[in-house]
């Protein structure tokens, strides 16, 4: 006879940012490749390429947030309505933080996170799909993510999840972003 299987976690609107829980799952990202960003420049012509390239060693990233950062997600989550905590019991497992930019009907999602033990098992997808639909509910035309150049499983999973690549910042971090080899992707998904 085999073990019951455990019960989904329940997707719920969040009204108050869970500090502790988002903090104990946003520490940061392993990646086993990174993207090359490649910028030739002349009077006629830009090209900009992109080329996933695997890592000897993976590449290991780890956010500090402090204080303005978690003061900045409250005053988000309290809000437009739109973001999501993902709960095992009263345990945060997952969690999407999101807001409307009204003047071009952009649902920012600027944080999504899965604890380690749930990866892997559709709860991530479970998130961007909710908020895509909270996002269509209200009108807006399409979900946008910034994901480094090395967080490839993060590229990975974004683009299993109907996102694609629209945009690059070469300077959104520091303006030695390409030399420093860590460059901002902004993804998409159109949802109307």
């Amino acid at each position: 006879m085999s073990s019951p299987t455990p019960p989904e976690p329940v997707l719920r609107l969040l009204t108050e940012f869970p500090a502790e829980g988002f903090l104990r799952i946003a520490e940061g990202y392993t990646s086993p490749a990174r993207y090359i960003v490649r910028k030739e420049e002349s009077p006629a012509r830009t090209t900009i390429t992109v080329e996933r390239q695997p890592l000897p060693e993976p590449y290991v990233k780890h956010w500090p947030y402090g204080e303005d950062d978690l003061a900045n997600y409250a005053r988000i989550v309290a809000g437009d309505g739109l973001s999501l905590g993902a709960y095992d019991g009263e345990t945060l497992v997952g969690i999407g933080i999101a807001e409307i930019a009204a003047w071009n009907k952009t649902l920012w999602v600027w944080e999504l996170h899965v604890d380690e033990a749930w990866r892997g098992r559709g709860l991530g997808r479970r998130l961007v799909d909710r908020l895509a639909a909270l996002g269509a509910e209200r009108g807006l035309r399409v979900m946008l993510v910034e994901v480094q150049n090395t967080n490839a499983n993060a590229i990975a999973f974004y683009y299993r999840t109907g996102f694609v690549l629209d945009g690059i910042d070469l300077s959104y971090y520091s303006n030695q972003d390409v030399t420093q080899g860590e460059v901002a992707f902004f993804m998409k998904r159109y949802l109307t």
